[in-house]
């Protein structure tokens, strides 16, 4: 049963172009899984989705690479120092779920304005923005991707499903990074992370083909910021 809730969650997740980081965080906390194992073990589960999620969208020639490019480069070094971090439970939480609450709503303030990509987006802004995120990402566990999703879109540099596309590599080059950082504190995944990565999997091939196929600029806004909202409510109130 366990394994079928990542593999739930990495479908609905996937739809949007995201990990489900924040989901899987959310549920480790509620089955009581020691919290050394929960950040290295949703690293891992994020790279094994997102590298699915890559492949795919890559091969559908909807990733913008120019625009990814210096969001990664800047947000790897970050990523990997916040990975080398450790919080207390209770501040990790609270800061992953505030951050998240906010994501959420910035979301749905922006849903009639997100169906295109109204400017380019400035090199500046893309270093500044790959870099706070990698940070964030490194310390939560999360990937970045429920960060970066937002943001591209409050600033209009990204429609939607554009976003859905860059957020995949993003999150596989964060979540690798933070994981080397992570595995340096004396931090391990769970012994099951081979049966929950095939879950989750399983899940992703699911979900990016709906995601591909089926769901729109409007449809991703929404369910984006609903998963936003909900994680970010599971991890404070957890």
């Amino acid at each position: 049963m366990f394994s079928l809730l990542f593999a739930i969650i990495s479908l609905l997740y996937t739809t949007v172009g995201q990990a489900g980081g924040t989901a899987f965080l959310a549920l480790m906390a509620f089955a009581a899984l020691p919290p050394t194992q929960m950040r290295p073990t949703a690293l891992a589960l994020n790279i094994v989705v997102a590298t699915y999620s890559t492949w795919v969208f890559n091969r559908n020639k909807v990733i913008d690479w120019t625009m990814l490019r210096p969001l990664v480069l800047s947000s790897m070094p970050t990523a990997l120092a916040g990975g080398l971090i450790v919080l207390g439970e209770h501040i990790y939480r609270t800061l992953t779920g505030v951050v998240l609450l906010l994501a959420g709503a910035a979301m749905i303030l922006r849903r009639g304005h997100a169906a295109d990509r109204n400017r380019e987006t400035p090199l500046w802004g893309a270093v500044s923005v790959g870099a706070a995120i990698g940070l964030v990402s490194g310390l939560t566990g999360v990937g970045g991707g429920v960060f970066l999703a937002p943001t591209l879109i409050a600033m209009n540099w990204a429609s939607p499903k554009q976003t859905a596309a860059v957020s995949a590599p993003f999150i596989l080059a964060n979540s690798t990074v933070g994981l080397v950082g992570v595995l340096f504190t004396g931090q391990f995944p769970s012994l099951h992370l081979g049966l929950y990565a095939i879950a989750a999997l399983g899940g992703a091939i699911a979900g990016t083909a709906i995601g591909l196929k089926w769901l729109g600029q409007t449809a991703i806004s929404f369910i984006l910021a609903a998963i936003l909202l909900a994680a970010g409510v599971q991890l404070i109130l957890g």
